[in-house]
């Protein structure tokens, strides 16, 4: 059944998950640590937290996994100020976090726009209160956080402290994040890094070319068409070089 249960959440199969715990009910089963687990974690990923919620209520034993199911189904289900409050609540229990459930709680409050309380928890992640250190993950998670709320100088001053060495999932967060706030400067520095890290990837070549041609910067932006071409960079279907004039 956990097996089961898992492939539901991997395909949103919802109907099948509730399929199975009815099943699991009607055939008298203890909800233990391992099966509870799951059904909180499919109802999770198929939009059904509630459901989920119902789930640990009701489960006589509960493990660190546990929490994690619960509050990165909150997550998702962009419910951040539930995730905190179950998060804090965890603590209160006595249950020491792991790297995932803080990252939970992060992306919980990237999705609902939380930055306070996301500052407070990687604030305490950083002064080591949980007993570790933040991953690049969770560096990933904060970066994504400012992003969304509008502070993208404070995501880039983050991204040059952090003791790792950013990836393109950074960089291509805080590229989102300005494309979306229509901060083209810090668009050109996402797509630049993100050329340099990942130089045979056309899709970042073609987002730097826009970006120039948006800002009006016409000989950079063919410039970096020119790199394409002489590179034999092939465009999948779906990018193009859309100019904006004007």
């Amino acid at each position: 059944m956990v097996n089961a249960l898992a492939a539901c959440a991997a395909h949103g199969t919802l109907d099948m998950g509730v399929w199975i715990h009815d099943y699991v009910r009607s055939r008298g089963w203890e909800l233990d640590v391992v099966l509870g687990t799951s059904l909180i974690d499919m109802y999770g990923k198929c939009g059904r937290i509630d459901a989920g919620i119902g789930v640990f209520s009701s489960m006589a034993e509960r493990n660190v996994y546990t929490w994690n199911s619960l509050i990165i189904g909150l997550a998702l289900a962009k419910s951040g100020e539930e995730a905190v409050s179950w998060f804090s609540r965890m603590d209160g229990e006595g249950v020491n976090p792991d790297a995932i459930t803080l990252l939970g709680v992060l992306c919980a409050c990237s999705h609902s726009g939380l930055v306070e309380a996301g500052r407070r928890v990687f604030d305490s992640l950083l002064r080591g209160s949980y007993g570790f250190r933040p991953e690049i993950r969770h560096y990933g998670c904060m970066v994504d956080l400012l992003g969304r709320a509008g502070f993208l100088g404070a995501a880039v001053e983050l991204i040059e402290t952090m003791p790792f060495a950013p990836n393109p999932v950074i960089w291509g967060s805080l590229l989102h994040a300005s494309r979306t706030r229509g901060e083209s400067s810090f668009g050109e520095l996402a797509a630049r890094r993100l050329v340099e890290l990942e130089p045979t990837n056309v899709a970042h070549h073609v987002v730097l070319a826009n970006l120039y041609a948006e800002m009006g910067r016409w000989r950079e932006a063919e410039e970096v068409r020119r790199l394409v071409k002489e590179g034999g960079l092939r465009k999948d279907a779906g990018w193009s070089f859309a100019e904006r004039v004007g």
